[in-house]
């Protein structure tokens, strides 16, 4: 969900472009903590082909897990971890899953409020410092809540055009927090609180300062001891941890919408240290933590109630399908059934969580691709329905 809008000038910068760098595929090596057993899964060709398919047309590597109570969990991937190396994708390696990183965030401050630190129905501006709050319209008066609903209003920093140009001048550049919000200050808010939702990645560059206040801690230190530990999410970091860590695939754009795909790997530095993006992990990661969320064995059913109160925006978005906002995660109307999820994007890279709550199926893929032609089989509403045809049955 977040999406980024400078595609239309990264070609002005093809002169600074990364096009690869002399990697062993030992380099790539992984594996999972149990016994994988896909080979033998009744929809195991099927599933396969589908991913097939979706290469084929041009995306550079997708992994995907799909599990369900009938059948279990369904591991996989096709296409390249590195076009220059020549290195095949598979389904244990890490690669980024952009702003999917919200929904920890939400559950992170989730169980903070279990644990008698804060109440989601405080003003943040009770617990961070005014240099923050006095200079971001709404963020003085704003509630915890209201942040994690995206319903307070507040300017979403990439929309600046003084922020995109910015960036580009300096792709490689990490960006800090505080950094980033300067491009929210003294911006109009969209609406006033509550009387609308509308995605803002200020809101949970927000909710990370206030994790990290709270627990005085850094982002992924707190990620790795409530959620990441305690699941086993042995493939999955923050990239504060580590911005480009050993073993995470090559992202790639496709820049002039042609198939002759950029690489971007080193392209994604302004989210590595916020809680609006920045999470690296695995389809299979991201699936158990998902099923977890759901099953009630990370927060409880008080917060997970909570985390699904549900606020339709004014204006949908005609070309997907119908959604509402929850706290750090959406609903949509499929074809197939009613869909919690958070999909996530960085230069290069696209990742999108699922789950059914007829029927518990989770179904996560992340590919290390996307803009221009590849969009159309990674992220649009035909390109999750072609997904959720085969994978939803």
């Amino acid at each position: 969900m977040k999406h980024i809008m400078l595609i239309l000038v990264l070609g002005l910068l093809l002169a600074a472009c990364r096009k690869g760098e002399e990697i062993l595929p030992v380099f790539y090596t992984c594996g999972f903590g149990y016994v994988d057993s896909s080979d033998g899964n009744i929809n195991d060709g099927t599933y396969q082909n589908l991913l097939d398919n979706i290469t084929a047309n041009g995306v550079v590597g997708i992994e995907m897990a799909v599990c369900n109570n009938t059948d279990g969990m369904w591991v996989g991937a096709s296409g390249k971890a590195d076009l220059f190396n020549d290195v095949d994708m598979q389904a244990c390696n890490i690669t980024r899953v952009g702003s999917t990183v919200k929904m920890f965030t939400a559950t992170t401050v989730l169980l903070l409020q279990e644990e008698g630190k804060l109440n989601i129905h405080d003003k943040i501006s009770d617990y961070l410092d005014a240099i923050y709050m006095d200079k971001i319209e709404n963020a003085s008066i704003a509630t915890i809540e209201q942040l994690m609903h995206h319903s307070s209003g507040i300017y979403n920093y990439i929309h600046n055009l003084q922020f995109q140009t910015a960036s580009l001048n300096d792709l490689l550049k990490p960006w800090e927090a505080e950094e980033l919000l300067q491009y929210a200050y003294n911006k109009p808010a969209y609406f006033a609180l509550g009387e609308d939702v509308t995605y803002s990645n200020t809101n949970y560059i927000l909710l990370g300062l206030l994790i990290e206040k709270i627990e005085g801690k850094p982002l992924y230190q707190v990620f790795d001891e409530k959620i990441f530990q305690p699941l086993g999410l042995n493939g999955t970091l923050f990239a504060g941890k580590n911005p480009v860590p050993d073993g995470i695939v090559r992202g790639y754009i496709d820049i002039y919408s042609n198939l002759q795909v950029i690489e971007s790997t080193y392209y994604s530095g302004w989210d590595y240290y916020t809680a609006d993006g920045g999470l690296i992990s695995t389809a299979y990661d991201l699936n158990i933590f998902l099923r977890a969320l759901m099953q009630g064995l990370i927060i409880n059913s008080t917060s997970l109630a909570s985390m699904l109160s549900w606020q339709t925006p004014k204006n949908l978005d005609p070309e997907f399908y119908d959604i509402a906002y929850g706290l750090g995660i959406f609903k949509m109307i499929t074809p197939m059934g009613e869909c919690y999820f958070h999909s996530g994007d960085a230069i290069g890279y696209y990742a999108n969580m699922m789950y059914f709550p007829e029927d518990s199926t989770t179904v996560v893929y992340a590919v290390n691709s996307n803009y221009g032609k590849i969009d159309a089989f990674v992220s649009t509403k035909d390109a999750i329905t072609n997904i959720l045809n085969v994978t939803k049955q």
